[in-house]
C-alpha cells in the first residue's frame, strides 16, 4: 500500500508497507513544469538527491497485538526490560502511524464541510441584499429581472441539493468521528490495563504513556478546530473534547510533566518530539549509505590520464623529430599540446564515466536491526534526469501529458531493495518505508508575490489577490516480488511558500493499493 500526503509544508511523505517478498522495486517519476529552468546546470543530480530524499524504514506487523503479549511476559519475568521496551516501542509506534493515517481523512472531510457551509452563508447575504435594492429602488429591466430569477432559481436548486448532500454526509461524519475517538480510547486502555511495578519497566512506560496521551488529545483537538459550527456537531464536540480534558487531567494526576513545561507549549512540543524520538529509535532499522563508483571513478581517471598521455608523448616526438632545435616554435607547439592535453583529458574522463555508470545504481544503503546490529537487508538506488520519450510505456501512459506539457522535465528516483524477513525480529515480517521529498529546491525556483485577477459577478467587478502556482506530477510505480505492478499518479499544487494541495488522480495494480494502514 502507497499514501502520499504533506509531511509539512514544502516536503511530501509517501510511505508504503513491505510485504513478505524479498525483492522490492519503487520508482518516482517527478514531472516538474518547465518554466522553472530546472537543469543539471541548474541543480545535480547528487546535490537534490543528498538534500530532498530521505528513507527511513521500521518494523510492522498486522499482528498488533503481539508487542502487549510481549508486554505481558515482561511483566511476568519471562522478558528482560530491552526486549520489554522494544515491545512496547512497536505497539506505541504503530498507534501513532494508524492515528495519523486515520484522522487525515476525517480533517479532510471536516473542513469540506466547513467550506461548504461558509460558501452557502455568503451566497445568502448578497441575494437577500439584492432582493431589497430591487424593491426600494425599482430600477431593474424586465430581462434584468428575468435573468435575476433564472440565478435565483439555480441558486436555490443548489442550496437544496448541497442540503441534501449534507444531510447525508453529516450523520457519516459524526458517525466516523465517534468510532474515531472510541477505538483510539480502547487502545490506549488495553495500554494501561499492563503498567508494570518494576522500576526498570516503568520509566519505558511512563515515557509511552505520557506522548501517547499527549498525541491523542492534540489529534482530537485538531479534529474538534476543524468541525463546522453549529448545532448539528455540538454532540461530538463535546464528546472530543471530555476526552482531551480527560487526558489533560490523566497526565496531571500521574506528574507526567512538570508545570512548568505544562503551561509553555514551546517546551511541550519539544519534549514530545523527543519523547517519539525515543520511542521511535529501537524500531527504525539501521542504515548505512555509500555511494557506489568511487573504486571506478579513479580506474576511469587513471585510464583517462593514460591515454591523452601515450598522445601526448607521440605528439611531442613528432615535434622534437620535426624541430630539432629548442627554439621559440617548439616551446609553442608543446604548450599547444600541453593545453589540448588538458582539455581533452576532462572530456574523455567525463565520456568514459557516464558510459560506464549509465543505469547502474548510484548508491547502497545497508540495514541493520536496531537491538541486534545484524544486517537485515541492502538497498539499491538510482536518482537521474530523463527525457520523456525515453521513459517506460506505462509510464507515459499514466502520465497522460498533452501538448503544452511537453517542456517538463522529468526527474526519476528508483530503489531496488532486498530484505531478509527470516532476520526481523520474531513476529515481524513486514518493515514500514517512509520517503520524505523536500520540494524545497523547486520552491526557490517559483516566483515570489502574488498578482491581481478581476472577475464579473452580478454586474460588479471583483478584484482578487491570487499567489502564484505550479502542478508537479508525481508518478509512483511499485513491484513486489512477482505481483503486477501498482502504479498511481498525484498531483501536487505548490507555491513557492507551501504545498496546496495533494490529489491522487490515477490508480491502477493490485486493489489500487492507497489505503492507510489498519489500526493496532
Amino acid at each position: 500500500m502507497i499514501s502520499v500526503d504533506r509531511a509539512d509544508s514544502l516536503s511530501l511523505r509517501i510511505a508504503r508497507v513491505l510485504q513478505e517478498e524479498t525483492s522490492h522495486q519503487l520508482d518516482l517519476y517527478l514531472f516538474v513544469p518547465g518554466e522553472l529552468g530546472l537543469g543539471p546546470n541548474v541543480l545535480a543530480e547528487e546535490a537534490f538527491y543528498h538534500a530532498a530524499i530521505h528513507v527511513k524504514r521500521t518494523y510492522y506487523s498486522d499482528r498488533y497485538r503481539l508487542p502487549l503479549v510481549l508486554s505481558r511476559l515482561a511483566e511476568r519475568g519471562r522478558l528482560d526490560p530491552e526486549q520489554y521496551r522494544l515491545g512496547m516501542s512497536l505497539y506505541a509506534y504503530q498507534y501513532v502511524v494508524a492515528l495519523e493515517g486515520s484522522s487525515q481523512p476525517l480533517l479532510e472531510a471536516a473542513r469540506r464541510v466547513r467550506r461548504a457551509e461558509k460558501a452557502a452563508a455568503g451566497k445568502e447575504k448578497p441575494r437577500a441584499d439584492r432582493e431589497k435594492a430591487k424593491a426600494d429602488q425599482g430600477r431593474a429591466a424586465f430581462g434584468q429581472e428575468s435573468a435575476a430569477s433564472t440565478r435565483g432559481t439555480h441558486e436555490a436548486a443548489g442550496r437544496e441539493k448541497e442540503g441534501r448532500g449534507e444531510k447525508n454526509e453529516e450523520p457519516s461524519l459524526e458517525t466516523r468521528l465517534e468510532e474515531h475517538a472510541e477505538l483510539a480510547m480502547g487502545i490506549l486502555e488495553r495500554l494501561r490495563r499492563q503498567q508494570p511495578a518494576e522500576e526498570s519497566l516503568s520509566r519505558y512506560y511512563v515515557t509511552i504513556d505520557n506522548y501517547l496521551s499527549w498525541f491523542t488529545e492534540q489529534r482530537l483537538l485538531a479534529l474538534v478546530a476543524n468541525l463546522p459550527r453549529g448545532a448539528r456537531f455540538r454532540e461530538i464536540r463535546k464528546r472530543l473534547l471530555a476526552i482531551c480534558q480527560e487526558e489533560g487531567r490523566y497526565r496531571e494526576a500521574r506528574e507526567y510533566n512538570s508545570e512548568r513545561v505544562t503551561r509553555d507549549p514551546t517546551r511541550m512540543s519539544n519534549k514530545m518530539r523527543l519523547l517519539r524520538r525515543l520511542i521511535e529509535y529501537p524500531v527504525t532499522l539501521k542504515q548505512k549509505t555509500q555511494e557506489l563508483g568511487g573504486g571506478e571513478q579513479k580506474a576511469v581517471k587513471a585510464l583517462a590520464t593514460a591515454v591523452v598521455m601515450i598522445f601526448v608523448s607521440l605528439g611531442l616526438l613528432r615535434v622534437r623529430d620535426t624541430l630539432s632545435d629548442i627554439t621559440a616554435l617548439f616551446v609553442l607547439a608543446m604548450a599547444v599540446i600541453y593545453a589540448l592535453r588538458e582539455v581533452f583529458k576532462d572530456d574523455l574522463r567525463n565520456t568514459l564515466w557516464r558510459l560506464l555508470r549509465r543505469g547502474r545504481p548510484k548508491w547502497r544503503r545497508q540495514y541493520r536491526d536496531p537491538t541486534r546490529n545484524v544486517p537485515v537487508g541492502h538497498q539499491l538506488e538510482w536518482f537521474d534526469y530523463q527525457r520523456f520519450l525515453k521513459l517506460d510505456e506505462e509510464i507515459r501512459r499514466v502520465r497522460k501529458r498533452s501538448v503544452a506539457q511537453r517542456e517538463e522535465v522529468v526527474l526519476h528516483y528508483r530503489s531496488r531493495s532486498r530484505m531478509s524477513p527470516t532476520r526481523f525480529l520474531s513476529g515481524y515480517e513486514h518493515t514500514r518505508e517512509t520517503l520524505t521529498l523536500d520540494l524545497a529546491p523547486l520552491a526557490r525556483l517559483m516566483d515570489k508575490g502574488s498578482h491581481q485577477v478581476y472577475r464579473l459577478e452580478e454586474g460588479q467587478v471583483l478584484r482578487e489577490e491570487v499567489e502564484k502556482r505550479h502542478l508537479i506530477n508525481l508518478v509512483i510505480r511499485e513491484v513486489q516480488g512477482d505481483r503486477p505492478p501498482i502504479l498511481q499518479r498525484w498531483k501536487v499544487v505548490m507555491s513557492r511558500s507551501r504545498i496546496v494541495d495533494v490529489e491522487r488522480v490515477h490508480a491502477e495494480g493490485v486493489g489500487q493499493e492507497g489505503q492507510t494502514p489498519k489500526s493496532p
